[in-house]
């Protein structure tokens, strides 16, 4: 299940670099989807923001407008160690904008603020732009051609290796905890615990079904989703000639299961398959059983949207692209350099 060896879309890469050379190398910008109201009892407050953690933050903007912790949301978790553009809303239900403009905390920059009407809640935003820059490029026309594929076939939408905390930490726990090893009450860590165990999951029946089948084959019972949207079907036997042609278009996305405990969603040949991968994890598979989970399903492959790219020097790349909400920019560099990624998107 390491993520650094899960399968290459597009085959082992033929050059090597380093991602996030410096925190500036690594550029994070929100796109919520939808322009604030302009009114309303919440404050969206767009931050720059390194070196930072995203509560830290949260918990600053609380304490400089006078509110408890909770009444602080935001959308997501963004990574300390980078250059990041993140909203957070303050709920000031009554009570006057606090002038942002005297809010000081070391690396943080307020870069817009607007009312708004609703509370911006864990996961509500379009994505992410990205801007990275990559050092130490060996075989740039190796690095060319494998830009031009990924852009035209997209790469597997794995979660990232920070899901799964430092050295794999949370999934680690994850296992402990679904042996009886040790009780976890503290609710975070359960959140942590339990989304690095799905996570999991489903990168390994990805692996697994890109590995023996490619990206296009369909089988029987599968569940497939509109490109660019949430909901998915059932594909019954007569569809499937008819769905392959959309599938190779790219208007409709094969999806791999997030397990839990409930329906998987695949019927016949692919709810087999996707049982056999997961019967290879008993432990975690029992573990989202018992508490709950609720199952999802996700696209298998992540098309990159935007993707632009310009050469610095003959060993420095500036890549940059867009990807959707709960998608990891360490997914599509992974297929384009062997290149350490602990600790990025």
């Amino acid at each position: 299940m390491d993520f650094q060896t899960l399968y290459r879309l597009h085959g082992e890469p033929a050059a090597s670099g380093l991602i996030k050379a410096r925190p500036e190398d690594f550029l994070v910008q929100e796109d919520l989807g939808f322009e604030p109201d302009g009114e309303g009892e919440h404050v969206l407050v767009r931050v720059r923001k390194q070196d930072c953690n995203t509560p830290f933050v949260a918990q600053a903007l609380a304490k400089f407008a006078g509110l408890p912790d909770r009444a602080v949301s935001y959308a997501g978790l963004k990574d300390r160690h980078a250059v990041t553009e993140q909203w957070f809303c303050l709920h000031l239900p009554g009570k006057e904008t606090p002038d942002f403009n005297v809010f000081q905390l070391a690396g943080c920059t307020v870069l817009q603020t607007h009312r708004h009407r609703r509370k911006l809640r864990i996961g509500t935003l379009k994505g992410n732009c990205f801007t990275l820059v990559l050092r130490d490029v060996s075989n740039p026309p190796a690095v060319e051609q494998r830009l031009t594929a990924i852009r035209r076939d997209g790469v597997p939408n794995y979660f990232g290796s920070q899901r799964f905390g430092h050295q794999g930490n949370n999934i680690a726990q994850a296992l402990h905890w679904a042996r009886g090893e040790i009780h976890v009450k503290d609710r975070a860590k359960r959140s942590f615990y339990l989304s690095a165990a799905r996570s999991a999951l489903f990168n390994a029946v990805v692996s697994e079904r890109l590995s023996r089948l490619g990206r296009w084959h369909l089988m029987s019972g599968d569940a497939l989703q509109l490109a660019g949207r949430g909901s998915w079907f059932v594909a019954t036997d007569d569809e499937l000639p008819s769905l392959d042609a959309r599938v190779r278009q790219g208007e409709l996305n094969i999806t791999a299961p997030l397990p839990g405990n409930g329906e998987p969603g695949t019927v016949r040949e692919a709810l087999l398959f996707e049982q056999a991968c997961l019967e290879r994890q008993p432990d975690l598979l029992a573990l989202l059983v018992r508490e709950r989970v609720e199952p999802a399903r996700r696209a298998m492959l992540l098309h990159p949207a935007d993707m632009q790219w310009r050469w610095h020097d003959d060993a420095t790349l500036q890549l940059s692209f867009a990807l959707p909400a709960g998608s990891f920019a360490t997914s599509v560099v992974r297929e384009l350099l062997d290149a350490p990624l602990e600790g990025a998107w």
